[in-house]
């Protein structure tokens, strides 16, 4: 029987020092549209306390199907991105410390060091790859989340809605072992770069992925499961509701990543030859 009271009561089950690892814990979302409103909507409600946040966009009204807090208001008065996130945060956790940034994390990444994981909820290969770079040199769990719809090779007229959330740990396999990153999706993605237009999201799907997102990081952070992964790779499919495994994982030949080894963290040292 759970006996403990108070508002974090009903998530006790996680283990007598799960609240204060999660308040304790300093997270890291790097985009805060679709996926990351979601995302951060999430952390606040479990109690998380300590943020750092990029986005360097504004809300439009195009935005305002899937961005999570934001209103026609803040469309109108063009209210950075980066504004709706410590609303929301600060109206669930009022006494929550939050760097926030309207900038792309590129542009001043030292504050992620101090991050125990990193969401990425990024658009494209590119960045996901930029991200996964920091977050292994740095030796901090990066979590993954992405989704596209795109016209059925299949069906007429019909549009399939796909999606991922990849668990990347230091030591373990990373997205390129799992070939989610390869040169050739990258290049790519280069060649048509500024051709595609829009991406299409809705508000359901990256629901879906964020709440799972949320919950590996929750496993990672208290061990509740008692199974914690070493590499996931969850794949989503929004036709029929259903986000399993990747089959990808079930050929994985490596289960430690040799792309990134892990003496080769920290700060980029120099030696004189």
């Amino acid at each position: 029987m759970i006996m403990s009271v108070g508002r974090y009561s009903r998530q006790s089950f996680l283990g007598k020092e799960a609240q204060s690892i999660i308040e304790k814990c300093t997270v890291g979302v790097l985009g805060l549209g679709g996926g990351g409103s979601h995302t951060v909507q999430q952390l606040s409600h479990i109690g998380f306390e300590n943020y750092i946040l990029f986005d360097p966009d504004i809300v439009k009204h195009v935005n305002l199907n899937r961005l999570v807090g934001a209103t026609e208001n803040d469309a109108k008065k063009r209210m950075p991105k980066i504004n709706v996130a410590r609303r929301v945060i600060l109206g669930l956790e009022h006494s929550a410390h939050i760097e926030s940034y309207k900038a792309k994390w590129q542009t001043r990444s030292a504050p992620l060091r101090a991050c125990d994981i990193i969401f990425g909820c990024v658009d494209t290969f590119a960045q996901r790859r930029e991200i996964e770079d920091f977050a292994r040199r740095y030796l901090i769990p990066y979590i993954d989340i992405g989704m596209d719809v795109h016209e059925s090779k299949d069906r007429d007229n019909c549009f399939g809605m796909a999606g991922q959330v990849i668990v990347s740990m230091p030591g373990g396999p990373c997205m390129r072992c799992i070939n989610f990153l390869s040169e050739a999706n990258l290049a790519r993605e280069a060649s048509n770069y500024g051709a595609a237009g829009g991406r299409p999201q809705v508000v359901w799907a990256n629901g879906v992925l964020a709440s799972t997102a949320v919950g590996f990081a929750i496993d990672i952070l208290t061990g509740w499961t008692k199974t914690s992964p070493v590499i996931a790779y969850m794949s989503y499919r929004g036709n029929d509701g259903t986000i399993i495994p990747h089959v990808r994982l079930e050929h994985l030949k490596v289960r430690k990543c040799t792309h990134f080894p892990l003496e080769q963290t920290g700060d980029p040292g120099y030696r004189r030859l």
